[in-house]
């Protein structure tokens, strides 16, 4: 393979206009506030486009989350402009416009001008670390990532205004980068994992000249801010594709250098580990798809999961007691992965938790059983249980036996369950003491109380 880098004045941008009875873009599906920020500009006497992932989904017919706008204005005359305005950023200098809890993001358009050239560039070892160096509309349109993102709706007239034949790769369900795909990659790792999580979102293929870097190029991804792969990481897993992202990851050899622990797991062949992460990451699509609510820390306390269940394992079979196995085993995986992914530390404290709870669902005793389910993260720990039904048909069992527990009244509950201490197999548990009662014993009698929930 060539990694020798080409720049982005090898290509020729070529516009191409597509009026409004050819294209499907209505302003009613357009935030207001976009809308808002396109027309003051436009009347102060700049150009304004709103461009990128909010052009290209409502081509498609889907709804955008956000709406990003390109402009002809400095950061500093879009200050000027709105009072509502805030600059950010020191590798892109943006503004943002905000309208209560929605925010516009404002950019000038990027320029092509070397290095040393009047503005600020600064790039490192071919890796772009500071671009504001401002240009035109074309320039801007060759500076992006991929083609399906540089086309531009002009509220001036309602068109599109493609200029690297972003339509065409929509119409054909690819993805394919402006410009070299090495040079583009070196310039940003992070491209990498976007190709894959819009592959994923947009049910389109990544070009073969876009996937064939990732082997050689993707370690370069351990250069990127571990802050920004987490951002990234919430985009893939919880932006309502997070099984698709994981495979398509996968199949484009990404994972190991996002996620090295989760491969490292997965490869070793272990099939029920398989099915808890995709049944996991399914779970959490169908939650997102539902409107109801998600935490990064279940996600992340699945993916890891493996590696953290084989270290403990082999420490305790080395010796090591159980409680500082778990704890030993989950500090040692989430430095390793922090130092990828940088997971704050409210989300890797409920992990740890999720994880150290585990063990305790083995222990079937009166007193062990009423003090887990006043846990904090009793529920989030026993969906976790039952995530992990195929690692063996004990395990299933107890995750029906745990399950069925928490629908009986308490006095009944408590005279099913042995007062003595120790631990149960994990092969014979259901099978002894914690067998439920028979269902003449739960009918519930006038006066009952309900037991923990």
């Amino acid at each position: 393979m060539n990694l020798e880098p080409r720049t982005d004045t090898d290509i020729t941008p070529t516009l191409r206009i597509i009026p409004r009875d050819q294209h499907i873009i209505s302003r009613k599906n357009i935030s207001k506030a976009a809308l808002r920020v396109l027309y003051r500009l436009n009347e102060a006497g700049y150009t304004a486009y709103l461009v990128g992932g909010a052009v290209r989904d409502l081509l498609l017919g889907l709804h955008p989350k956000d709406f990003d706008v390109a402009t002809s204005a400095t950061p500093d005359e879009v200050k000027r402009l709105f009072r509502n305005c805030r600059l950010i950023g020191r590798r892109f200098r943006l503004a943002h416009v905000v309208f209560g809890p929605e925010i516009i993001e404002v950019a000038t358009f990027r320029g092509l001008g070397e290095e040393g050239a009047e503005g600020d560039r600064h790039i490192v070892d071919g890796r772009i670390v500071r671009d504001n160096i401002w240009g035109t509309i074309e320039e801007d349109a060759i500076r992006r990532d991929f083609r399906v993102n540089a086309m531009y709706y002009d509220i001036s007239d309602f068109s599109v205004r493609d200029y690297v034949d972003g339509s065409r790769d929509l119409d054909d369900r690819v993805l394919r980068l402006i410009g070299d795909p090495v040079t583009r990659y070196r310039e940003d790792p992070v491209r990498m994992l976007r190709a894959a999580r819009l592959a994923a979102k947009l049910d389109m293929r990544i070009d073969a000249a876009a996937m064939a870097p990732f082997e050689t190029l993707g370690p370069l991804l351990a250069e990127a801010a571990p802050a920004r792969l987490f951002d990234e990481s919430l985009k893939m897993f919880l932006g309502g594709q997070g099984l698709k992202s994981f495979r398509m990851l996968e199949k484009c050899g990404l994972l190991k250098f996002l996620f090295p622990a989760t491969a490292r797991a997965l490869k070793r062949g272990d099939q029920a580990l398989r099915s808890l992460v995709e049944q996991g990451l399914a779970n959490t699509d169908t939650r997102i798809a539902e409107g109801k609510s998600v935490t990064p820390a279940f996600l992340f306390a699945v993916l890891l999961w493996g590696e953290v269940r084989d270290l403990a394992h082999q420490w305790i079979s080395q010796g090591m007691d159980g409680n500082e196995a778990w704890a030993r085993a989950a500090a040692q995986v989430v430095a390793e992965q922090c130092q990828r992914v940088a997971i704050p530390r409210r989300f890797t404290f409920t992990m740890e938790e999720i994880w150290s709870l585990q063990p305790r669902f083995e222990q079937i005793q009166r007193k062990r059983v009423f003090r887990l389910m006043t846990q904090p993260r009793f529920r989030a720990a026993f969906d976790f249980l039952l995530l992990r039904a195929d690692e063996s048909p004990a395990m299933r069992e107890l995750g029906q036996w745990w399950a069925h527990a928490q629908l009986l009244p308490q006095d009944v509950l408590a005279a099913a369950l042995p007062a003595g201490g120790g631990n149960y197999p994990s092969d014979n548990v259901v099978a002894t003491s914690a067998k439920p009662p028979r269902p003449r014993r739960r009918r519930r009698k006038p006066g009952d109380k309900s037991g923990p929930a």
